[in-house]
């Protein structure tokens, strides 16, 4: 199985994500995204099978003060250009993606 968090050090949601598979004793990877942003394939690949809207955090410092929600504009193309707007952590297992999961329900077997 191969496990990769995709977040923040400092994003909340993400450290809870990194310690529950911790504590799991599950090997994961950890893409700090403010180090290494996404690329625009990973952004495809994390909206297959969703909409694109989905990959936004709504409530971010940065939507809002850009003010996205006043705005039309395509969301993969957003999360692909600023990853501080992707709603964090995206946790891919193998081959699915899992945006802000309830951890308790991720297929970890």
């Amino acid at each position: 199985m191969n496990v990769i968090v995709y977040g923040t050090k400092k994003c909340p949601e993400t450290r809870k994500a990194e310690r529950y598979l911790s504590e799991r004793r599950v090997p994961y990877q950890f893409r700090d995204l403010n180090a290494s942003p996404l690329t625009e394939n990973e952004a495809k690949n994390m909206a297959a099978g969703r909409s694109p809207a989905e990959l936004l955090d709504t409530g971010s410092k940065r939507y809002i003060s850009k003010g996205y929600a006043f705005m039309e504009f395509d969301p993969l193309e957003a999360v692909a250009s600023d990853s501080s707007l992707l709603a964090t952590p995206v946790i891919r297992i193998d081959r699915r993606y899992f945006v802000r999961p309830i951890l308790e329900e991720l297929p970890l077997e």
